[in-house]
Formats: C-alpha cells, sequence, structure tokens
C-alpha cells in the first residue's frame, strides 16, 4: 500500500508500487498538465516538486514524474502544475504570459513548477542561478530568451525590497504563500504529513534474496520497458542509514543513498575538493542530481558514471552487507566486466568512503560530451596527484568511455609515480595510456575520436593542476 499527499489531496492506493508516477498522474488522477515527453528525464515536461519530511520540517526539491514510481513517492507531498493553481494567476505564471514566453505550452507547466523550486530552495538569486533552475526543461517551440526574461522579472518582482532571503524552511513556505506563489494549503502540509513517516523496515535476508535494489532509479526507470524486475523492489532510500556524509578517523564516508546534489552541495566535500560546484555542474540536470545516488552510479557500472570515475582517483572503499556480513571492496576492483560488478545479488552497497586527501594533493576531472552540459560523456577522466621535491609522490588516473568498465589506469600511474612534471613524462603517459585503452566506435564517437579525447584530458589535467608550467602549445 502507497501513502502520499498529491496536492491538497490524500492517496492511498494498492497499485503495484513499480508503476511508473507520471502514468498514475495523467491516466488514474487525470492531472494531465504533467506532460509525458522524452520519458528519459532529458525535457522535464513531466517536472513535479517532491517534499519530504526531514525530522522537522519539510524539503522541496524538483523531479521528473517519469523516473519515478509509487513507492518511491511513498510518504511524500506530490506537487502538479493543478496543485500551484488559484484563482487568479501566480507571479511566475504571469510573468511567462507578461513575456510571452509560453508559445505551444507544452513545456511550460514543467517551467513554471521549476522556477517554483527555486523560491523553495534558493536564498538569493543572481543570472546563474535563475538558469540553473530550468536546466532540466526543454522549450520545443525555442522561446529561451523569453523564458529567461520572465525569470528575470519575476526575481526582481518578488525581491523588490529585499536582496536575499534568509528565511528558515518554515517562514519561507510562509512568505510563499504571502507571495502567492503557492496556494495557503501548504501552510498544514506538514501536520498533515507527518502521520506518514513510518521507520524503515530492516532490509532481511530473504528480502535481499528476492527482491531488487532501488537506489535513486534514474537509469533504471528510463530503461524500464526493456527490464525484468525481481520481486519486491527494495527501496534503498526509505533507510536513512544510507544517506549523509561524515568524517570519521581521518575518512570521509558517504551513504550509497546521498545524492548527487547532496554531494556536490555539501561543506565537507567542499572543503577538500574547491572545484567540486562547477565539476558536478558538468553531471546531469538539476532535477536528475537531486535523485541520482552515488551507491546507483557505482553500481550501475557504466563504463562513463560520472561519480565513479571522480572517486577511483581516490582510493575509494566500498562497504557491502547482505544483512548478515559486512565486507569492503576496493572501487577499482569492484569492476568485472561491461556492466558487471563484485557484489553478490543478495548484497547492496551501504557507503563508500576514502582517506581525507592533505592540503598539498590536486584533484581534476574532466568531461567531454556532445553538449558541453546535461549529456553523458563521450569520455571522461579524473587525476588526483601530489607533488614534492619536484617528484610525483602520489598519483591516481581514471578514465570512462575508453574500456568496458570505469577504468583505472595502472600501467600509465605506475609510469608517471616518481618522475618529473615534464613534457616528455606527460607525453609518455600517454602512450602508455594508449595501450590500456580499448574504446570502440558507437553513437559518441569512434574509437579513434575517444582516443584523441583521452590523450587531451590527460594533458588538460596537467595544465589545469600546473598553470605556467605545463601549456598545451608545449604539449602539442
Amino acid at each position: 500500500m502507497v501513502n502520499f499527499i498529491l496536492n491538497d489531496k490524500e492517496i492511498t492506493t494498492d497499485l503495484l508500487e513499480e508503476m511508473c508516477l507520471v502514468d498514475f498522474l495523467r491516466h488514474q488522477q487525470r492531472l494531465v498538465g504533467t506532460k509525458v515527453g522524452c520519458q528519459e528525464g532529458d525535457c522535464g515536461a513531466c517536472l513535479i516538486l517532491i517534499g519530504e519530511w526531514k525530522g522537522h520540517l519539510i524539503s522541496y526539491q524538483t523531479a521528473m514524474a517519469c523516473l519515478l514510481s509509487l513507492g518511491q513517492v511513498n510518504g511524500k507531498h506530490v506537487i502538479t502544475i493543478e496543485g500551484l493553481n488559484q484563482t487568479d494567476l501566480t507571479p511566475i505564471q504571469q510573468a511567462l504570459l507578461t513575456e510571452g514566453a509560453t508559445q505551444c505550452g507544452y513545456c511550460t507547466p514543467g517551467i513554471v513548477l521549476a522556477i517554483t523550486g527555486l523560491f523553495f530552495n534558493s536564498s538569493h538569486f543572481d543570472p546563474i542561478q535563475q538558469l540553473a533552475a530550468v536546466d532540466g526543461n526543454l522549450c520545443r517551440c525555442t522561446g529561451y530568451q523569453a523564458i529567461k526574461r520572465a525569470l528575470i522579472r519575476v526575481c526582481q518582482q518578488l525581491l523588490s525590497t529585499t536582496s536575499s532571503l534568509n528565511h528558515s524552511k518554515i517562514e519561507r513556505i510562509t512568505w510563499l504563500v504571502e507571495k502567492r506563489i503557492i496556494p495557503p494549503y501548504f501552510l498544514q502540509i506538514p501536520q498533515r504529513l507527518q502521520k506518514y513517516q513510518l521507520p524503515a523496515k530492516p532490509i532481511t535476508t530473504e528480502m535481499a534474496s528476492v527482491g531488487t535494489f532501488i537506489a535513486g532509479g534514474t537509469d533504471l526507470w528510463s530503461q524500464r520497458m526493456d527490464i525484468s524486475f525481481r520481486l519486491p523492489l527494495i527501496y534503498l532510500s526509505r533507510d536513512n542509514s544510507l544517506k549523509g556524509i561524515r568524517i570519521e578517523k581521518n575518512r570521509c564516508y558517504i551513504g550509497a543513498t546521498t545524492t548527487v546534489e547532496e554531494i556536490k552541495n555539501s561543506p565537507i566535500i567542499q572543503a577538500f575538493f574547491p572545484k567540486m560546484m562547477p565539476y558536478f555542474k558538468l553531471i546531469a540536470a538539476t532535477p536528475i542530481r537531486h535523485q541520482a545516488t552515488v551507491g546507483g552510479n557505482i553500481v550501475h557500472a557504466s563504463p562513463i558514471g560520472d561519480l565513479t570515475i571522480f572517486f577511483l582517483v581516490l582510493e575509494t572503499m566500498l562497504h557491502l552487507n547482505n544483512s548478515q556480513t559486512r565486507r569492503t571492496v576496493a572501487l577499482k576492483d569492484f569492476f568485472t566486466g561491461y556492466r558487471q560488478v563484485n557484489k553478490q545479488p543478495h548484497e547492496w552497497v551501504e557507503s563508500l568512503s576514502f582517506s581525507l586527501p592533505s592540503k598539498h594533493v590536486l584533484v581534476n576531472f574532466e568531461k567531454v560530451s556532445k553538449r558541453t552540459h546535461l549529456d553523458v560523456a563521450s569520455v571522461n577522466s579524473a587525476m588526483q596527484i601530489h607533488v614534492e621535491k619536484d617528484l610525483i609522490q602520489q598519483l591516481h588516473l581514471s578514465a570512462g568511455g575508453v574500456a568496458p568498465i570505469p577504468l583505472y589506469l595502472a600501467q600509465t600511474v605506475n609510469y608517471l609515480s616518481g618522475q618529473k612534471v615534464t613534457t616528455a613524462a606527460i607525453r609518455q603517459a600517454v602512450t602508455i595510456a594508449q595501450t590500456e585503452i580499448t574504446p570502440i566506435s558507437d553513437v559518441r564517437g569512434s574509437a579513434e575520436y575517444k582516443r584523441l579525447l583521452l590523450r587531451q584530458l590527460i594533458y588538460a589535467h596537467f595544465i589545469m593542476l600546473f598553470p605556467g608550467q605545463i601549456t598545451l602549445e608545449a604539449l602539442l
């Protein structure tokens, strides 16, 4: 049985938990403002807001209904465009109308909800934040300039008397109601939602042996017509012990169901990796990052998994559980073949951990895809390096899109260890790296192109980390 609040309505349904949420909204509830587009999370036509109880308040985030199942919204507040309707247009809707930012209107509901999500979560607004709010929304009529003008208009209008919003989450909802961005019924949602909050049941050996583990599900649901499930579904995100980021005994631990967006925004992560936010802006759209998890990204074993490639160079360890025993395996030893991993069907990843890097350690992440943003990689790569007394004391290098698995370039690492950072050494390292990879030609590029990309990305690591000392002109 699935229980949640849909707009202002309490829902109890015994439909299958694996039913796609967008189908439930449109066909069971006749809320057709949520559109069906790509069904892969790329277009934003089905974008909604999800409110989740966080112990003492509700946190609202954008999400793609085509990449959610009924089971994933159990105990939550789901908001569609119909749930924002009031007697008159909201300020966001009016701004879109005034600026002529609606043409066929197919994308408009998702855009309205995306901008509403901006006001739920941001404390101040600038052009970068404004555009990031709608980075998961496509307009098929190419009305982007009008949409941008509408964003600027509504932000200026609502913040005309203050430069920032430092409200708590509870005060923010009151402010949003006063500004008529959301209807008054939102004020009662926290109290109503609390009754749905039940303690998570521990995963048992029996459950693990017959069920299918679900983390964020962003890739799984996009392929739902091509896969078969082992029922019941086991929603790992319901277990709070699998979430969060913490420091313990000079190691950083990240729960397996911690989302990409939570990692990107984590003060702990940013303290050790200052460029984490720009790195992660290359990884999916904001609504996808709200849902995708680090454990899912790793276990999915995609050869181009962005998080996997990044964590490979941190000497990351995975901590697995089968409800009876726990074991630890190095991330670089976790991948045994294409989409195959060193994990039994009844095991799940609880967390990953890595040693905290010293201030002398440098880390860089690079990615090339057909589009700069919101696209899967053609080739991606990461490097960690520690140079002392002009010699490379420690080095780790990874590459994606050039082998059947996320690849740790062991031979290249062995060569560079103990070397000086020179153009000659880097060129030789690239030559060795070419012997370690086995790229194939596919829709993301030819094998020859991917070899060229990896060369350029290795060059980019050294150019970015040793500016002035290493230049592209010298390498070429």
